[in-house]
């Protein structure tokens, strides 16, 4: 009866969810994405976080939010970049303008391309080291459809010939710790979470085709976590040496009109009270059923052995 009890008090204490649907009446919020995700044979110089919506917003090498860590061949950080300080360093050599314009054009001709040639260089330098990159961070977008891609789109394109010499030598081979489109709530599943895909001597476009589901989740505490679930297919395109587009890992999204809300609940008091009666009341009938079988069969035994001893 004690093993029943406790069973019971469990089954009243857990609580359960309850998913209600309806027509998503969300306007000018925006969708975060969290991104999480390893490139093992492309150094963080040569990666570039891009983003497009229907909207027409085109984003190139995204600066907000977003981090890349250096990894060595073995997978361990040995650098890290936040993006905007990039874009800060692509952008200083707006200030210091004279009366020269002609010979500093000439000079910053020259500097940039000195620092592509350093570019090339280093680069070649890490690709030979087996360096990686983790990129990683929030992107606030448009709560309508689009893409973001990872890829070298923002290199120029003849830097991007002398460094790969080809497309068909872009290695976009990846593996997704995280990739979610808002805070987690008990019992989500991600279904991108953990994802590897490796490439070995080939080279091709990964596209990933998304469909969030605007999601709602109500604590039993009045908690409430707005995020978003998905569900996702794959398709994988492979280059050839004619194609004049270059590998990427492409995310491409569409928001649901339905929004799904869960409810945390708990059992109602009273229902804890009926079972804890129907436990007893039929406990209590067991062993009334139990006694009343046991009687029986003593007394079928114990009949045999009075006629012997009255013989």
């Amino acid at each position: 009866m004690a093993v029943l009890f406790m069973h019971e008090l469990r089954y009243y204490l857990t609580t359960y969810t309850v998913h209600q649907m309806a027509v998503d009446l969300k306007r000018g919020e925006t969708l975060p994405i969290h991104i999480n995700m390893t490139f093992p044979s492309l150094p963080c110089d040569v990666i570039s976080v891009d983003a497009i919506d229907m909207s027409g917003k085109h984003e190139v090498d995204l600066d907000t939010n977003i981090w890349k860590l250096r990894l060595n061949r073995d997978g361990y950080i040995i650098g890290t970049e936040y993006l905007s300080d990039l874009v800060e360093k692509e952008h200083k050599h707006d200030d210091g303008k004279d009366h020269h314009e002609d010979l500093n054009h000439k000079f910053h001709l020259q500097g940039f391309d000195q620092d592509a040639e350093n570019m090339i260089k280093n680069v070649k330098q890490a690709m030979a080291n087996g360096e990686g990159c983790r990129v990683y961070g929030v992107l606030d977008v448009q709560r309508v459809a689009g893409n973001f891609h990872i890829s070298v789109h923002g290199l120029n394109i003849f830097v991007a010939q002398m460094i790969f010499e080809g497309a068909t030598h872009v290695n976009v081979s990846h593996f997704i710790q995280d990739l979610s489109f808002g805070p987690k709530y008990p019992g989500i599943h991600n279904p991108l979470d953990g994802t590897t895909r490796i490439l070995h001597g080939a080279s091709g476009t990964f596209k990933y085709y998304i469909k969030i589901v605007p999601t709602e989740y109500n604590h039993l505490s009045k908690e409430v976590i707005p995020t978003n679930q998905f569900s996702v297919t794959e398709y994988f395109s492979p280059m050839n040496e004619f194609d004049r587009t270059w590998p990427a890992v492409y995310f491409l999204y569409d928001l649901s009109p339905i929004t799904v809300t869960i409810r945390e609940e708990r059992r109602n008091f009273l229902h804890f009270i009926t079972r804890l009666c129907a436990v007893l009341g039929g406990t209590f009938a067991l062993t009334g059923l139990l006694d009343r079988w046991m009687f029986r069969l003593l007394e079928a035994l114990m009949k045999p052995n009075a006629r012997s001893v009255l013989r």
